[in-house]
């Protein structure tokens, strides 16, 4: 398994722009816990010198991403996994590097039996942001959801 950790990473980095952008760092990547950096960079610091509200909303959203596509990725031929809500908190001043750590707020196998009986399981993602020194700095929850693929029509005749 450990072979795969690093694909997801990859992915998300190759796929999506924003994680480019920031230069998020992939951690680690599991089926129960995924962790992601965001390296202290100037360009995207805030009025106060640390990161940016909008970065440690995309660094959090993108460690919930990475969660659930190590967790449902053997999905992905019948389901689209989408984002659908998010709140996140900002406790205390985030300065220097920020990293996230998701987890699933619901078991996987409890979202797959809701997808085998033909719903749209919802599932939240926990996520929290600590500083270098270990304080929590914000926290999040992703609500993500898998909607199913739809059927395939026979062709005409």
């Amino acid at each position: 398994m450990s072979e795969t950790l690093p694909s997801i990473g990859d992915m998300l980095t190759a796929t999506v722009p924003m994680a480019r952008t920031l230069n998020l760092v992939f951690e680690e990547t599991t089926p129960e816990r995924a962790v992601v950096r965001l390296p202290d960079q100037p360009d995207y610091h805030n009025h106060v010198g640390g990161p940016h509200a909008g970065a440690m909303f995309t660094l959090a959203e993108s460690a919930s991403g990475a969660i659930v596509l190590a967790a449902f990725g053997d999905q992905l031929s019948r389901a689209v996994p989408l984002a659908v809500r998010a709140e996140i908190g900002y406790k205390k001043l985030a300065m220097g590097p920020v990293t996230a750590t998701a987890e699933l707020g619901r078991p996987a196998a409890e979202v797959v039996a809701e997808l085998d009986a033909g719903q749209r399981p919802e599932f939240p993602v926990r996520i929290s942001i600590t500083r270098e020194d270990g304080a929590e700095t914000g926290e999040m929850t992703v609500v993500w959801t898998l909607r199913p693929n739809a059927p395939e029509k026979a062709p005409e005749k």
